[in-house]
């Protein structure tokens, strides 16, 4: 007799073709009621044949109803359409701050944090000067946004400090992310553009926290505060346009000073700074400066002041990086010689930029681009210098600039080594041993795995890299100051001199007290 068999399989459709205006949806799995034929001769004794095809009709029918609705529902408006919407087809290119896979969690609402922030104690109409209504403020409206998080790191740090030197409170502001940074798709983000509290990020004076005790400088305030503390007829509005020409290619601290004499000696509580038009890069302390040694006049001051020193990491870092310290737990054999039990101690981060990193490195070498900001303090080892036989725009340059700022895997295996040795060395008296490796990475497959196994074979028996961790919605979130935090604490890193990731780790290593030569670049 002829059986027929109904059974439910899985179908893939391309909602491309399938939905309104030919939107690029990723693939969605469409659970669908398909009908199978399989001819067979069989003699069933006590069965009836006309039973038999009744009850293998029905079946048919059913299936044809289930697929029927089913498809329906696939072909329906756009509303439904965006619903099984998971990300664009046309991925961004890869950055070290983007979170490399979508996260199985949503986005975090920040709902207590934005109390806390909204409810610090200076936001009070009713305190005293140098604070509340007679108070004197600079919000920074200039600031970068929807870029990388360290470029805003830079600025958010400098302009703080420069509010404290001018004796006004500091405002600070949400992170605001390059979309295509964001490790969330598009149908799940809160707000567009995506923003992080600030708070979220960092901690210290920056976000409103306390100065030293005795320092009267005024606390910084959120910039929903500043709305209401200095309403728009209020404010007196600086163009850069205005101010910068004058020093522009002035060295930082000259820059920083005449910065600081302008708003010290403006009569107007409330000053807010904004960009001009005509101003590419219309931050107060701008590309030009951070990309080049005029920033380092600035060191010294800026390393020493409040804004530095009491900078912080903040709780829900904090909370994220001692949720993973289990994974750094030594994993080899025990040293033959007594070691410290704190992980962090024996520890080497190391900065491995991959993926889109190689455009970068390429435009790099073509302007010949010195090292980034902090990364040029002359202290450090490994400075930028080139054989005198290589010269520039050449083959020979590009080759070896590629080596140090995109090294392949030989080169990151005798940095390792070196970096030990000479660290381990230069302690006489004390011994002090290296066999924890943290590779701050975007850099998943194949190429990471065969480096990991090269690593081991040279004695790093435990191996952890930023895709190793374990982190809730708030963890995704903050992933890269995560990342900076754990190098932060490691003895030993090695980065990359080109990157603004790289420098503000170095910033926080140096005003911890770590010395020079615990920092390393390939």
């Amino acid at each position: 007799m002829l059986g027929f068999e109904i059974e439910l399989s899985v179908a893939v459709f391309s909602l491309s073709d399938l939905a309104p205006n030919n939107q690029g949806a990723a693939p969605v799995l469409v659970l669908l009621a398909t009908m199978s034929f399989s001819g067979f001769a069989s003699v069933h004794k006590n069965t009836s044949l006309r039973s038999t095809l009744q009850r293998h009709r029905l079946q048919f029918i059913i299936g044809f109803v289930v697929s029927f609705i089913l498809l329906l529902f696939v072909l329906s408006p756009a509303q439904t359409y965006q619903r099984f919407q998971s990300h664009p087809q046309s991925n961004p290119p890869q950055v070290y701050e983007e979170t490399l896979s979508q996260p199985k969690v949503p986005p975090p609402t920040y709902e207590n944090l934005r109390k806390w922030e909204q409810n610090l104690p200076q936001h009070n109409l009713e305190l005293p000067f140098p604070e509340g209504k007679t108070g004197r403020y600079v919000k920074f409206s200039n600031q970068i946004v929807m870029l990388g998080w360290n470029n805003v790191l830079n600025e958010v740090l400098m302009n703080a400090h420069l509010a404290y030197a001018s004796k006004r409170s500091y405002v600070f502001q949400d992170y605001v992310w390059k979309p295509e940074y964001y490790p969330w798709p598009k149908d799940q983000r809160l707000e567009n553009p995506p923003r992080t509290p600030l708070s979220a990020l960092i901690a210290g004076t920056v976000v409103g926290q306390p100065w030293d005790e005795g320092d009267d400088a005024p606390r910084s305030i959120s910039d929903k505060w500043f709305d209401v503390v200095c309403p728009w007829n209020e404010r007196k509005f600086i163009h850069t346009g205005d101010v910068k020409p004058v020093v522009a290619w002035k060295s930082g601290l000259e820059i920083f000073e005449h910065w600081a004499k302008l708003l010290g000696d403006a009569p107007e509580r409330c000053i807010e700074v904004q960009a001009s038009g005509d101003d590419k890069f219309p931050q107060t302390f701008d590309l030009w400066l951070w990309g080049s040694d005029r920033i380092l006049p600035l060191w010294d001051s800026f390393s020493k002041s409040p804004t530095s020193r009491l900078l912080q990491t903040s709780p829900i870092v904090g909370a994220a990086v001692k949720r993973n310290e289990y994974l750094f737990l030594p994993r080899g054999p025990r040293p033959s010689y007594p070691v410290s039990p704190d992980p962090y101690s024996r520890m080497l981060a190391m900065h491995i930029r991959r993926g889109d990193f190689k455009g970068a490195c390429l435009h790099l070498a073509k302007f010949n681009s010195t090292f980034y900001s902090w990364n040029l303090l002359p202290s450090l080892p490994d400075p930028l210098v080139f054989p005198s036989n290589i010269v520039w725009n050449t083959s020979e340059y590009q080759e070896a600039h590629l080596a140090r700022c995109l090294p392949e895997s030989d080169g990151i295996l005798k940095k390792a080594r070196v970096s030990r040795d000479e660290y381990v060395k230069a302690s006489p008296g004390r011994r002090r041993a290296l066999d924890i490796m943290y590779l701050l990475t975007n850099e998943k497959g194949k190429w990471i795995e065969k480096l990991k196994t090269e690593l081991r074979k040279d004695g790093w028996n435990t191996i952890i890299t930023s895709n190793d961790l374990e982190l809730d919605s708030e963890g995704i979130d903050t992933g890269m100051a995560i990342d900076m935090d754990i190098a932060r604490k490691a003895a030993v890193f090695v980065g990359n001199g080109w990157s603004s990731f790289t420098s503000n780790i170095n910033h926080r290593r140096l005003v911890d007290g770590k010395e020079p030569l615990s920092i390393r670049f390939w």
